[in-house]
């Protein structure tokens, strides 16, 4: 049984409905025009349900590391100015999530929220440097134990909504859930400067699992 997101069930539903439908109309129109208008759709559907999966990731942990907030491609390691949270220089991971990957966040250590911030805007490639500028975003601020750390949710060229769990004042968990971008997106993640880097661009990850930095 694939466990998925709360906010796909009604996309899981109206898909395979219209699956059903389609392919009890073909059955006896007897026609293979709808039968392969119904097979075309029974793959979306079944590709809906992929994308809203929410599989359990429980991977190494310690508070030494640092975990993946995201599936994807790593398109990006590079040093930045982020002003709102660090107020100054920050490491920044940035990892793309395509249309194929697990599009639930988490948490990549343990912390407290303390800072909140949405900012409506443009819906371009999420993959490009300038998303993390101008597209919609949705950041998280933790402080850890051993830091700050920065995630931030990017919507990209088909996403339309970014959900984010937890307000200011909460505590999380590592690997717990952060949120969710529908339909392709991108999350960077803001470190200290200093802070050991344990992957490199055109890596992959996997969300809860990859360990993508280390404490120093």
């Amino acid at each position: 049984m694939i466990r998925t997101a709360p906010e796909g069930r009604w996309f899981i539903i109206v898909a395979w409905v219209v699956a059903v439908a389609l392919i009890a109309y073909a059955a006896r129109a007897h026609s293979s025009a709808w039968w392969s208008l119904a097979f075309a759709w029974l793959v979306i559907a079944v590709w809906v349900v992929a994308f809203f999966r929410d599989p359990e990731r429980k991977g190494e942990r310690g508070a030494q590391l640092l975990v993946a907030p995201a599936d994807g491609k790593i398109v990006s390691v590079l040093e930045v100015d982020e002003p709102a949270f660090f107020k100054g220089r920050a490491l920044r991971i940035s990892i793309f999530m395509n249309v194929f990957d697990c599009h639930v966040n988490r948490y990549p250590t343990d912390g407290t929220v303390t800072y909140r911030h949405y900012n409506p805007g443009q819906f371009g490639h999420a993959g490009a440097e300038k998303a993390s500028l101008i597209n919609e975003q949705s950041s998280v601020g933790l402080d850890s134990p051993s830091g700050k750390v920065l995630i931030r949710q990017i919507a990209g060229l088909v996403a339309r909504r970014i959900v984010t769990d937890h307000e200011v004042g909460a505590h999380v968990h590592q690997g717990e859930r952060l949120g969710l971008i529908r339909f392709g997106s991108r999350v960077d993640l803001f470190l200290p400067p200093g802070t050991p880097i344990k992957v490199k661009t055109g890596d992959t990850t996997l969300v809860g699992i990859t360990v993508v930095a280390q404490w120093s």
